[in-house]
This record gives structure tokens, sequence and C-alpha cells, in this order.
């Protein structure tokens, strides 16, 4: 399975090859997945990509979540200079702080993520993922339906792309309200596919690469009798549709690695065995460092064989 993917990323890398100049009628996608602070595995994955020169081998890239947030500083080209975001001491200190429950506020300010940090603290290219001919595909959970959304149709500006990415990490409950576009809500991506694997096959993906934030023994488990009162009513209140996706994202989870794990062209990278599990809220320095770092080493020999392919090219 995963020999097809590798395969097409050598020849890819050796033609040099772009959209609109392929060889091949496939394609090859990179699906991010999501999981809050467990997007510092996926970040350290994306800056392997990045420092091979991979990234113009896709042909898209989806993201679920902090997925979406790894995609953005992929196709713009800064995930190795912006990847020590994720264990900057002030800038995770000030979007996750539980204390602010206390007062009622998000405890995951995303709108200080997208609005302040990634425009005057740690400036994200925008246009140049505007830009980009690899596709951005942000995925969101409609607040009213339930469904994941692919957000491509709607990212045409910066703007666009800041709705998106607050949309798809809008965290139920942790990081406030519903994020609204285009007249509709959306809650994080994670509700609904936190791997984007059935929104990229049904837009007809052939190869996959999937940077995963979970290990391989590492299982989605249904919520607590807590969690489900909890969130019965926030859900009630602001996303009354999303709800039953909330509640079988057990069964979601399980249908993803089952579509996965069956795909004829798949190649999965995942922190290994006995890697720290970094719960959603983490926001330490030194496990989210410890994760980038395990996830540019599992990235890194996970697409050995296309390094050498690079080398021969270089």
């Amino acid at each position: 399975m995963t020999d097809a993917v590798i395969q097409l990323l050598r020849d890819r890398a050796q033609q040099g090859s772009t959209q609109g100049n392929r060889s091949d009628d496939a394609r090859l996608v990179l699906l991010i997945e999501g999981g809050s602070s467990r997007g510092a595995y996926s970040s350290g994955m994306t800056v392997t990509i990045e420092q091979l020169g991979l990234l113009p081998a896709f042909d898209a890239v989806y993201g679920s979540s902090a997925g979406a947030l790894n995609a953005a500083w992929l196709l713009c080209g800064r995930a190795e200079s912006s990847m020590h975001v994720w264990w900057d001491p002030v800038v995770m200190g000030t979007t996750i702080d539980p204390r602010r429950a206390l007062r009622r506020l998000p405890v995951v300010d995303t709108r200080y993520l997208v609005h302040t940090v990634y425009t005057e603290i740690m400036p994200m290219g925008f246009q140049e993922i505007l830009d980009n001919p690899v596709e951005f595909h942000p995925i969101a959970t409609d607040a009213l339906t339930g469904q994941a959304v692919d957000l491509h149709e709607q990212v045409h500006d910066q703007a666009g792309v800041q709705a998106a990415l607050r949309a798809s990490t809008a965290l139920p409950l942790l990081a406030g309200e519903p994020v609204e576009i285009g007249g509709r809500t959306y809650v994080d991506a994670g509700v609904s596919e936190s791997v984007p694997v059935r929104t990229a096959l049904a837009q007809q993906a052939t190869h996959v690469v999937a940077l995963r934030t979970r290990r391989t023994d590492e299982i989605a488990t249904a919520p607590s009798r807590g969690e489900r009162l909890v969130m019965s009513r926030w859900f009630a209140r602001r996303a009354p549709g999303a709800l039953a996706a909330w509640m079988g994202r057990e069964a979601a989870r399980a249908e993803e690695e089952r579509l996965l794990a069956s795909h004829p062209a798949t190649l999965q990278i995942r922190p290994p065995l006995g890697s720290a599990r970094i719960g959603r809220t983490e926001r330490r320095p030194g496990p989210l460092r410890a994760a980038v770092d395990t996830g540019r080493r599992a990235a890194m020999d996970a697409l050995q064989a296309c390094v050498e392919a690079e080398r021969l090219t270089s």
C-alpha cells in the first residue's frame, strides 16, 4: 500500500512535476489530522515535507482543526520558520489558558491566534497560500447538519483564509462560539472528520499521505457521562445539528481508520509507539517541542526513499 505512494512521490520529485505538467493522472493528497495541541506532532511532519521540497508533488492538502493550521504554514512555505510557535510560552500561554473558564471566556483563543499571532507576531503568508497551485482544503463541521464541510471554495482572500482557520479550529465549548462564514455557522472539524479522508476520497484522491497525531495504540473513546451532560447543553444552544456527530465520533474515527487501512495507496505517518501522549490543551514548552521533533523524525523515516530520490536529482 505504501509502495505506490512512495513511487509516485519519487517519480514526481525526479521529474520536478507540478500541477499543469503532470505525466500521470493520479491525484496525490496530503491529509493532516487534527487534535488541538497534538498538532505539534503533525507540525514537525510538515517541516520535513517542506525541507525535502516534496510539497509540489501533491495536488492538494486537506487539514482538520490544528491540521488546517499546519497545512496553511506548509502551503505558505513557512512550516520550519514558524514551528517554534508551538513551544513559545507566551504564544501558547495566551492562546490556551484554562483559567479563562472561570470568567466564562474561551479556554482556547483562536481569534488571538489567527488575527494577532498570525498577522503581527509570526505573520502567515496568506497570499502565498492563495497563490500556491497546491490546493488548500480546510475542513469544518456544519453546526446545523453535523456534516464535514470542505471550505476550499470559501478561501478567496486573507479574510477567507483566517475565517476558515478559525472555523476549522472552533473547539466546542473550549473555543467559544461557532464561527460564521457565508451565513452558516461552523464548529471544529474534529467533531465530524478528524482525519479528512472521507472528503478527500469523495473528491477522487487516488494516493494518500496522512500525517497522524495519534499513535497506533491510541484509540478514540466514547464521551463520559459527565461530558455528554455538559456538551449536550452547549450543542443544544449553539450547534444543535452537530450534537449527534459529536456523540458518534468514536464510530466516525473507526471508519476513518478503516478507510485509511483499506485504501490501496496510502502512507500513514504517526508518532511512534512510546511517544508522549499530548492532551488537547497541552501548553508546556518541553512536551510540545519534543512532539515537534518526534514528528520531524517520524516523517523523515517514512519518506527516506523520497529523500534518496531527491539527492539523485540535486
